[in-house]
């Protein structure tokens, strides 16, 4: 939160080059493991996806997506095990922080960690450029929230980050283990209407009314900026702003051997399995 300080201390930053859906999913479910377990300091992990892929909200239908047309386009589909709504991963940098409960960064409630984590994410997109860059409390668009969209980026939540007007980076939770997992999504390039050819709506009027939506809602940094942006420059802004405003010094490791093991079974066991992809 905006004026908040906190004592320094190291956190570890984990850096990978892209991985598939599942397995994304299942590096941080280890990695929040690890932490709450006290065998890694608390993490921010910055990765990409490859092949692109669709994630579910935690409670979100699997038929709000067309499995078909996914496939089709060679995109993968997979369930968070965080929350919030349909977003597909694709020319992206995506961002997870893995702390303990008690971590003063990410303490308190849901809506109150958000705010201390959107801090180092403004603090980062400053760096590359952008004012503003702001989070505020509440959006509303013509006095609506579309809650029943299947689209995250359609309107940002309390504490996620718009320019503006627009959403650029949307977060979402999972609090277990003792500890807090945080996704988010920063958008680099691209059409960030794509979405909207795998979601089920039989009515291409809809369908476009919806495209119209989200490009008046939701931006691309690129967009937002004016300028390519690489996903190492993006990724080297967010650390520098992460450690600006939560005074933080990061210490770049690779993973344990443990928790590549971990990830791995829980990789198969779970996220690879049509029975937590489709479970609802």
């Amino acid at each position: 939160m905006p004026g908040h300080t906190y004592a320094p201390t190291r956190w570890r930053l984990v850096t990978m080059p892209p991985s598939d859906g599942a397995t994304n999913m299942a590096l941080d479910e280890a990695i929040l493991e690890a932490v709450c377990a006290k065998k890694v300091a608390p993490t921010l992990r910055l990765f990409s996806w490859q092949p692109p892929c669709l994630s579910l909200g935690f409670s979100q239908s699997a038929g709000d997506v067309d499995r078909q047309a996914c496939a089709v386009r060679g995109w993968e589909i997979v369930r968070r095990p965080t929350g919030g709504r349909a977003i597909l991963h694709v020319d992206e940098l995506t961002y997870s922080v893995s702390a303990p409960a008690d971590e003063p960064r990410v303490a308190g409630g849901i809506v109150e960690s958000y705010g201390r984590l959107a801090a180092g994410l403004l603090a980062g997109l400053r760096v590359l450029g952008l004012a503003p860059a702001e989070a505020r409390p509440l959006y509303a668009h013509n006095g609506a929230r579309h809650e029943a969209s299947p689209v995250c980026f359609e309107g940002p939540a309390r504490y996620e980050i718009i320019v503006r007007g627009r959403k650029l980076v949307g977060s979402a939770q999972s609090r277990r283990l003792g500890g807090i997992l945080q996704h988010g999504t920063l958008p680099l390039t691209g059409d960030i209407t794509r979405i909207l050819e795998v979601l089920r709506d039989p009515d291409p009027v809809d369908r476009q009314d919806a495209r119209n939506r989200l490009l008046d809602r939701a931006t691309t940094l690129e967009t937002a900026l004016g300028r390519h942006v690489t996903f190492d420059q993006a990724a080297e802004a967010l650390v520098a702003g992460f450690s600006q405003a939560l005074d933080l010094e990061f210490v770049e490791c690779g993973l344990a051997d443990a928790e590549y093991a971990a990830a791995a079974r829980v990789r198969e066991a779970k996220y690879a399995c049509d029975t937590w992809t489709y479970r609802i």
